[in-house]
């Protein structure tokens, strides 16, 4: 019986320290900061929100390759949140319930977002789901819209590879 306590909070613990404690919030230039020193050679940034049923959707393919690549030194992932600042505990909770695993960031930066979406690319009207991979901090790929698993692989192994 003690065997399998300590068995339990052996895989409790490990679920718990898997999961990000805490979601920060950030301005746009800290974004920018982070996606351009992310030392990963392909970083794939995913802009969601909790609200959205095809980024909802998405989510799970996006958790299965994290799991695949995540201890790859030369592959990160980070999904921003777009939520509102005032539902940060909204964000957390969904990322409880779903098992997310990838780094969350909460982008509290919507009163400026006519002008750091076009930063993120010209093309883009801020409808989410979006997904921009970078290759050392240089956008080698933007998808607008729900992404496949496919998709998704494909784009991987193109870049990463």
């Amino acid at each position: 019986m003690k065997k399998l306590m300590l068995l339990f909070y052996i895989v409790c613990q490990t679920t718990l320290q898997a999961q990000q404690e805490s979601v920060p919030l950030l301005k746009f230039e800290e974004l920018e900061k982070k996606i351009a020193e992310a030392p990963a050679r392909l970083l794939i940034v995913n802009f969601w929100a909790t609200t959205c049923a095809p980024c909802v959707k998405e989510l799970p393919h996006f958790m299965e390759i994290n799991r695949r690549y995540e201890t790859n030194p030369e592959f990160k992932m980070l999904l921003v949140s777009l939520d509102r600042a005032k539902d940060l505990e909204r964000v957390k909770k969904f990322m409880t319930d779903k098992d997310i695993r990838a780094e969350v960031v909460l982008l509290d930066d919507n009163k400026r977002m006519n002008t750091w979406i076009p930063r993120i690319d010209p093309e883009w009207g801020g409808e989410i789901p979006v997904t921009v991979f970078y290759r050392r901090g240089v956008t080698v790929h933007f998808h607008n819209g729900e992404i496949s698993k496919t998709e998704l692989e494909e784009i991987i192994s193109k870049h990463l590879d």
